[in-house]
This record gives structure tokens, C-alpha cells and sequence, in this order.
């Protein structure tokens, strides 16, 4: 067999596992791997999973199983699972899907190369035990930096910043924490992801200038909670002093914020966000419903009359702001009041997006031992409700764009049909629709910034003209 070997990196879940695969292609790379885009090409095919919900987990099995298949017609010889489905469950998942050569958790990141040439000789590594690993760190935010550097931090980088883009967007995720201190009673991303730990400052600008050097015009911030960045670093005003440097750098032409939890985002962070050039009027906030009671319940804070009041401080500074949000229906012990109050909360709030997510148990979690659990079949009508509550609800808001202006980072064109979509300030990646561009078209290629008038939507989709 050749020395040169081959890999391919199948992402699921988040933009933070975008950003782990790449740093996982970068130090592959630098290793003496050959990255290719098409697992069937590749000796080793790495499924980088995601361990979130129910339905991510059978999607990851799902992408296991179809890179197995591959070994049959295509060059593939050995598949491996990585990612959070992988760290949770460990031994585990190695027991009960054969189909993977090996599982390998995140401490073994930092030695990848190794470990999937040994899989190619046929030793495959023997798969962890997981573990809880906010035990990994001192519970004292503030005592945490200097044991940091002893705990593999995914998509945290090092000095010589080991990462390889796996596509040529012109945006991409730059990571500025891992996990998570909270404890929502529905969420096990803490377990497995850890304490919260933000990255230093200066390796989120050099990351963000490297990004820049690859011709990425917008930096999307992600983490599991944006709004703790710093305070393990003792200054919880780190994020607002960070974004004046990374939209500074050049070729940066936007920065964006994800994952803001309501009842920790500070009156100075939502002034830095709404007055620093180049930090779009786009604001992620994680409401999860809008009954008080049952949010005491899912172990959060808030209520209808709290959010909407942060949200029209929002929008007092920045009326054109999208404002995006998930919410969960059938947590154990919901009411149709508890539901009645989030429908309230949704045709107040006047939303731009909203992911709906049925509840369902997690291991390790406190939702999964409580008793008062909501009919499956109840929860399912409960979702379906509220989804065609919010898709009428976005589209209306979508209309209420018409006659805007809107900046535009032009990210496709079609080839063949010649349309040209991108992304409004206020529209997230992935999720949050796209705006289709006519009128004064030619020559607009993805990385472009165009602005235009909004003559109108297709649903949460915008419809938008450049004039000559």
C-alpha cells in the first residue's frame, strides 16, 4: 500500500463540528493525508457525527452505515466514527455498530493520523469509556484557563493553527468557546462537550485572519454560549472588546454572533452589536418556550413579557434586526396552557426564524427521569401546530421586508439556471432562508456584497432587486 493515504470528512449536526472536521483535515493534511470531498474516493472515510437529539443520532448511524456501503463499490476501506455521538456513548456505540473500524472520542484528536493509519493496518484502537467530562476541569470558572491546555478542546486550534477548509463559502464558523456550564434539564451537550472554556482572544483574531487570507468575507462566531465568553478569563466584557478587532481585519467584510442565552446577555453586549460597524443586525437567542413555569422546569429563566421586552430593546436600536430562536414542545409536563402561552409569546414576538424541536428523553439528563411525560403522539400534533403557527407567522414578517434595503453576501450561482442567492445581514447561514438577486446581475460571483431592494418573498426567502 502507498504511503499516501487518503481521507474524506462527512460532517453532521452543528457549525461547531464544521469547524472540529476542519481542524481535524488540517492536521491530517499536514500529516502526509490527501483530503478528498467524496468518501467512496477515499481509503478512510471519518464520520464526524452529532450526539444532540434523537434524530441526529440516527442520522449519524445513518452516515456510518451508508459509509460502510461504500466499501463495496468505491476505494473505501475502513470507516470511523468521531464527533459527539462518538465521545458520548463511546464503547458503547463500538459494541453495537460493527459497521465502524474504530470510535475514536476527542481525545484522540490530537493524534488522528496515527490512529487511522492503524486502522488501515488492522489494529483498530480500542474505544473509550465515556465519562462526564465537566469533570475534566476545576468547577471554578476562573480556575479553569490554566488547566485548560491539559483537556482536548476541539476546533480550539493551536499555535500553528492546524486547520483545512473543506469548502470555499464565502463565510465560515470561527469558534470562541466549547462547551457549556448551564444546566437545562432537557440538554446533554454539557456532559460531552464540557465546561465552558473560551479560546484566548488573540487565537480567535489570528484564526479570523487566516480565514480572511482564504477569501472568507464573513466570520460566524459560534460556540455553545456566546454570552459566557470570557468569563473563565475573568472578564465578562471579553466579547465586546473582541468584535471591534475581528471585523478590523482585512477582508472581513462581516461578523456575526450565534448562540445567545437570554438571561445572560448583558445591556453592554447588545450596544457593542448594534454600534460596531460591521457586526450584523442578526441576534440568535435561545428562548426554548415562553412559559415561565415550565422553563423553571427545563431549569432556564424567562417568561413571555421578559423576552419581548429584550427583544424590543433589540429593535429599538435596530428595527431591521432578524431575530432567530428555537423552541421545544412536549417537555414532561407541558400543559396546552404552557403551549397556548408560547403561541402568545410567537405572534408577539414577531420572530424571523424559529426551529421547532419535539422533546425527547436524553440520557444523563433530568428531563429523562421525570415522570409527567407528554403523550408522543401529543407532542407530534403539538409541533405540527406550533410549525404551521411560526411558517405563517415568518412569512408575514418576511413581507414586512418588502421595500427594504438589504446587504447581500452573494454565496451561489447557479450554473445552469444563472439565479444568484445569498444571505441578507439579518439572515444566519444554513438556516435562516437565502435572498434571490435580480436586476443588475452580471458578473456577481459568491463573495460578492451587493446591496438591493426587497420587491419580494417566497416564504421566509426574500426576493431582492441590485439596481444598475
Amino acid at each position: 500500500m502507498s504511503d499516501t493515504r487518503s481521507v474524506a470528512l462527512v460532517t453532521l449536526g452543528c457549525t461547531r463540528n464544521d469547524v472540529d472536521s476542519e481542524e481535524l483535515a488540517g492536521r491530517l493534511s499536514a500529516e502526509g493525508w490527501t483530503l478528498v470531498d467524496d468518501a467512496s474516493a477515499a481509503d478512510v472515510a471519518v464520520v464526524n457525527t452529532c450526539g444532540f437529539i434523537e434524530q441526529a443520532k440516527k442520522d449519524s448511524i445513518d452516515a456510518i452505515l451508508e459509509a460502510n456501503d461504500l466499501r463495496e463499490h468505491g476505494r473505501t476501506q475502513k470507516v470511523v466514527a468521531v464527533g459527539c455521538l462518538a465521545e458520548r456513548y463511546g464503547k458503547e456505540l463500538a459494541d453495537e455498530l460493527p459497521e465502524a473500524d474504530a470510535v475514536l472520542g476527542f481525545d484522540s484528536y490530537t493524534d488522528m493520523s496515527s490512529h487511522l493509519r492503524a486502522v488501515l493496518d488492522g489494529r483498530s484502537p480500542e474505544a473509550h469509556v465515556p465519562g462526564d467530562r465537566r469533570t475534566l476541569l476545576p468547577i471554578s470558572p476562573v480556575e479553569r484557563d490554566a488547566a485548560a491546555g491539559e483537556v482536548v478542546l476541539p476546533g480550539h486550534g493551536a499555535g500553528d493553527l492546524p486547520r483545512a477548509r473543506l469548502d470555499n463559502r464565502p463565510w465560515a464558523p470561527l469558534k470562541i468557546a466549547s462547551g457549556c456550564d448551564r444546566r437545562c434539564s432537557f440538554c446533554a451537550i454539557p456532559t460531552f462537550r464540557g465546561a465552558f472554556i473560551s479560546r484566548r482572544p488573540h487565537d480567535v483574531v489570528a484564526e479570523g485572519r487566516w480565514l480572511a487570507s482564504q477569501g472568507v468575507r464573513e466570520l460566524f462566531l459560534v460556540s455553545e454560549n456566546s454570552t459566557s465568553y470570557g468569563k473563565d478569563l475573568g472578564d465578562l466584557d471579553l466579547l465586546e472588546q473582541l468584535l471591534p478587532e475581528l471585523v478590523a481585519i482585512e477582508g472581513v467584510e462581516r461578523v456575526r454572533v450565534s448562540y445567545l442565552q437570554p438571561a445572560e446577555i448583558r445591556p453592554g453586549l447588545l450596544r457593542a452589536m448594534a454600534s460596531v460597524p460591521g457586526v450584523v443586525p442578526w441576534y440568535d437567542i435561545s428562548f426554548q418556550h415562553a412559559s415561565g413555569p415550565l422553563l423553571r422546569r427545563m431549569r432556564r429563566f424567562g417568561d413571555t413579557d421578559s423576552f419581548l421586552e429584550l427583544i424590543a430593546t433589540v429593535r429599538e436600536r435596530q428595527p431591521e434586526a432578524g431575530i432567530r430562536s428555537n423552541v421545544i414542545l412536549g417537555f414532561p409536563g407541558e400543559t396546552e396552557e404552557d403551549v397556548a402561552e408560547l403561541e402568545r409569546f410567537l405572534v408577539e414576538a414577531r420572530l424571523d426564524v424559529v426551529g421547532v424541536f419535539g422533546y425527547s428523553d436524553e440520557d444523563g439528563t433530568e428531563g429523562a427521569l421525570l415522570t409527567d411525560k407528554v403523550d408522543p403522539d401529543v407532542i407530534a400534533q403539538r409541533v405540527d401546530r406550533v410549525t404551521r403557527l411560526i411558517e405563517e407567522l415568518t412569512a408575514q414578517r418576511a413581507e414586512e421586508r418588502i421595500g427594504e434595503t438589504v446587504s447581500v453576501l452573494v454565496e451561489e450561482v447557479d450554473a445552469e439556471t444563472g439565479e444568484i442567492s445569498g444571505r441578507a445581514a439579518h439572515q444566519g447561514p444554513d438556516i435562516d432562508g437565502v435572498t434571490l438577486l435580480t436586476g443588475s446581475v452580471d458578473d456577481l460571483a459568491p463573495g460578492a456584497l451587493v446591496t438591493a431592494t426587497v420587491v419580494a418573498t417566497e416564504g421566509i426567502d426574500l426576493v431582492a432587486e441590485v439596481a444598475a
